[in-house]
């Protein structure tokens, strides 16, 4: 006789999503550290491959790296000539950061080598996009929570 399924726990959701990550994360390190790629350059360089300008702050918070960390990356980004920075030209106090020709040629290559490593749901990938997407919309929102 099979046992019973344990009462579900609140936090599963949490342990699953944790999970999720993780493991995803330890997949796309393996593809990135074949390109010579951090999983932290990685996120900066996919935040500066729209062609736009960012600022360190809006950088760091897309990277999930406190401020000091972004800039010595960043630096080690410069030095490979991958992004260079330019003053803000509406805020000369602040400074913008884009991805050099060179850093948009590599970009390209560590996109494609990371999407042909990526596991498809098959038809579920959108979906599961779009949870996730109303789910930090959900937690972003405290009125919401």
């Amino acid at each position: 006789m099979p046992s019973p399924t344990p009462p579900r726990r609140p936090d599963d959701l949490v342990q699953l999503l944790t999970r999720a990550e993780r493991l995803a994360a330890r997949r796309l390190q393996g593809v990135l550290e074949a390109e010579g790629c951090s999983l932290d350059a990685w996120r900066v360089l996919a935040s500066l491959s729209d062609g736009e300008g960012h600022h360190m702050t809006g950088l760091a918070e897309a990277a999930f790296l406190p401020p000091p960390t972004l800039t010595k990356l960043v630096d080690q980004l410069v030095d490979q000539n991958l992004v260079h920075r330019r003053v803000d030209p509406f805020d000369r106090r602040r400074i913008l950061a884009h991805l050099t020709p060179r850093g948009q040629e590599y970009w390209r290559r560590v996109d494609r080598a990371v999407r042909a490593g990526r596991p498809s749901l098959g038809g579920d990938d959108d979906l599961l996009r779009s949870l996730l997407h109303r789910l930090a919309a959900t937690l972003e929102d405290p009125a919401r929570v």
